[in-house]
C-alpha cells in the first residue's frame, strides 16, 4: 500500500503539537524550519514529512469491520473515495526490521518494502507467524526508465549508472540476515542493453555461492520481450521467476507504461516456463482500476493457459495525486470468491485480498514449502 498523498504544511504542524502562528516559530516555510526548543522528534517530522505510520490507524484482527462499513465502494464522476476500513491497521515491526533497515543503509540498497511503503514489511522482516523471514530487494538503483501510471519509484531516460558492487554487498547482506526467502526485483533499464538480465543473475549465483539452502524470487521487468535476457535468469539458479502482467489486458495501455502490454509479459513468463519446466512462475493483478469481473477472470484464464503458477490479487492504492485514482475499493468478499476462482482454474497458489502485494509473506511461506518439496522429490 503506497501512500495517499502528503499532507499539507499547516497540518505537519499541527500533527506536531505546534499552531501555524505560533511564536515559536522563527520561520514557516517550504522547509518547515523550527526553533531549537522543538523536540527532536517533532523536528524531524516537520523537516521530512510524515511516513505511513502517520496516515493510519486501528486494527485487522475484528474481521467483522465490513460489516458496519457503508461507504461507497466505488468513485463516482469527480468523486473522491473514502479510505474503507482495511486501510487502516498499524505495521507491526519484528525483531529483524531495524538491523535490516541499518544493514540496507550501510550498503546502499535499496527494498521494494521501503519504497512501496507496504504494510507489510513488519511481518515479512521479522519472520511473523509464518517464521518464514522475507525481503524484497530493489536492484540496479532506485530511478527507473519507464514511467507507469500507478507507480512512485523515481523515472528518467537515462539513470546512473549500475553499481558493479550491488550484486556483492546484496548476497552478503541478505546471506548475513539469516533470511529463509529472499525476492531480487528491480526498476526497468531500458538504457540497458540486457535490461540488466546479467546483474540479476550474478547476483542470484554470489547469493546462492553464500547459502545454498535460501530460496530466490526474481520479479523480473520484461526485458521488451528480449527472450535471451530471460534465460539469463532462469539459468542463474533461482527458485521462482515472476513478472507482473499488473492489469488487464483492456487497461493495459491506461495503466502501464506504452513500451509495457499483457502479450510481451505474458510471453515472458511462459518462456521461463518453456526454458525450465520445473520453475515455479508468478504473477500479480491490481484490482480497483476500472476492470470489470468478466475481464478478470478472462485474464486469469489466459495466465493459466500460459501455465503461471502462482498468481496474487491486490487493492491499487494510489500513490499520489499525478497517479491514477482509485476506482473502486474492492471487498475482501471478492477478493475471497477471485482467490475461490484461481484454485479453480488450477493455480497451485492464488494469494488474493486487499493488503495482498505481489511479494507477499504467506505465498511466500507456502512457495518456501513447495519449491522444498520438489527438490527432495528430484534427489
Amino acid at each position: 500500500m503506497r501512500l495517499l498523498g502528503l499532507r499539507t504544511g499547516a497540518e505537519l504542524l499541527r500533527v506536531s503539537g505546534v499552531r501555524p502562528d505560533t511564536p515559536l516559530l522563527a520561520e514557516y516555510h517550504t522547509s518547515y524550519r523550527v526553533l531549537a526548543v522543538l523536540s527532536d522528534d517533532k523536528k524531524n517530522l516537520i523537516q521530512n514529512g510524515p511516513d505511513l505510520q502517520d496516515f493510519i490507524s486501528g486494527d485487522l484482527t475484528d474481521k467483522n469491520t465490513w460489516s458496519d462499513y457503508k461507504g461507497n465502494l466505488k468513485r463516482q464522476k469527480g468523486e473522491r473515495l473514502r479510505l474503507p476500513p482495511w486501510a487502516k491497521t498499524e505495521i507491526p515491526m519484528g525483531k529483524n526490521y531495524n538491523k535490516l533497515k541499518n544493514t540496507l543503509r550501510s550498503l546502499n540498497l535499496h527494498t521494494v518494502c521501503e519504497e512501496a511503503r507496504c504494510p507489510n514489511i513488519g511481518e515479512c522482516w521479522g519472520g511473523g507467524e509464518y517464521g518464514t523471514a522475507t525481503a524484497t530487494i530493489m536492484l540496479m538503483g532506485d530511478t527507473c526508465t519507464r514511467g507507469c501510471r500507478f507507480c512512485s519509484v523515481k523515472t528518467a531516460k537515462k539513470p546512473p549508472p549500475l553499481d558493479p558492487d550491488e550484486p556483492y554487498n546484496t548476497a552478503k547482506a541478505i546471506a548475513d540476515w539469516g533470511l529463509d526467502y529472499v525476492v531480487l526485483t528491480s526498476v526497468d533499464r531500458d538504457d540497458l542493453p540486457d535490461g540488466g538480465a546479467e546483474h540479476f543473475a550474478r547476483t542470484v549465483s554470489l547469493l546462492k555461492e553464500r547459502n545454498s539452502k535460501i530460496l530466490i524470487e526474481c520479479l523480473t521487468p520484461d526485458f521488451r520481450g528480449d527472450k535471451k535476457a530471460v534465460e539469463t535468469i532462469v539459468g542463474s539458479g533461482l527458485d521462482v521467476y515472476a513478472h507482473n502482467v499488473e492489469t488487464v489486458p483492456a487497461l493495459q495501455r491506461q495503466v502501464r507504461d506504452p513500451r509495457a502490454n499483457f502479450q510481451q509479459s505474458i510471453s515472458i513468463l511462459q518462456h521461463a516456463k518453456n526454458v525450465r519446466p520445473d520453475i515455479v512462475t508468478k504473477t500479480s493483478i491490481m484490482l480497483g482500476l476500472g476492470e470489470t469481473d468478466e475481464q478478470v477472470y478472462d485474464t486469469m484464464t489466459a495466465l493459466r493457459e500460459a501455465e503461471v503458477d502462482c498468481l496474487t490479487l491486490g487493492q491499487y492504492m494510489q500513490p499520489t495525486k499525478r497517479h491514477l485514482k482509485v476506482e473502486e475499493y474492492v471487498t475482501p468478499e471478492k477478493f475471497k470468491h477471485w482467490e475461490k476462482v484461481g484454485n479453480e482454474l488450477g493455480f497451485l497458489y492464488t494469494a488474493s485480498g486487499p493488503l495482498v502485494r505481489s511479494s507477499y509473506k504467506a505465498g511466500e511461506f507456502f512457495l518456501k514449502n513447495l519449491v522444498e518439496k520438489r527438490k527432495s522429490k528430484a534427489v
